[in-house]
């Protein structure tokens, strides 16, 4: 399966997991379950910013459709793909990365994963969050929703890693 049917089947997933069932839960008091920014997160590395944008606006503004948000997820996605190359490229290897592999765990490792989708995962969350109260005086709430929605979004986006992708066999 090449590159773009690949995403574009991840694309779909990832919507139809998001609205229909991450987005039904009720956990509790400040728990906002959010798998969508692992779809970015998992672009290949030589997709410029632009593309970036203008796919999480797309991924963003079908979720905020189904999920009568008005433009938080398209708002806080969109952020997270203009950090990302910027991200990208401060944990980057000197000799640039292997186009041959994927921006994952698997192909990537847990350090690096662990490092660059964290950084990225709680930039998208403090946006959605921020945007959402639209409160400075807030501002330790919605640091505190960043925090409870950061750590078990990201846990189940490690386990949805195993169940969606292959790993590679160039190691």
């Amino acid at each position: 399966m090449n590159n773009l049917s690949k995403n574009i089947i991840r694309f779909f997933v990832f919507v139809v997991l998001q609205t229909l069932i991450f987005n039904q839960l009720e956990i509790g008091y400040g728990f906002h379950l959010m798998i969508h920014p692992l779809f970015i997160m998992l672009l290949p590395f030589e997709l410029g910013v632009i593309s970036l944008m203008g796919l999480a606006f797309l991924m963003g503004i079908v979720i905020d459709i189904f999920s009568n948000t008005y433009g938080l997820h398209a708002s806080s996605l969109v952020m997270m793909a203009y950090f990302r190359p910027i991200v990208f490229k401060f944990y980057g290897p000197r000799e640039g990365y292997d186009p041959l592999k994927e921006p994952n765990v698997f192909d990537m490792g847990n350090r690096w994963f662990t490092f660059v989708f964290g950084i990225l995962l709680l930039t998208h969350h403090f946006w959605f969050f921020l945007i959402e109260s639209f409160e400075l005086n807030q501002l330790f709430f919605v640091l505190q929703k960043t925090l409870f929605s950061t750590v078990p979004s990201f846990l189940i986006c490690l386990l949805l890693q195993s169940f969606l992708i292959k790993k590679s066999k160039t190691k």
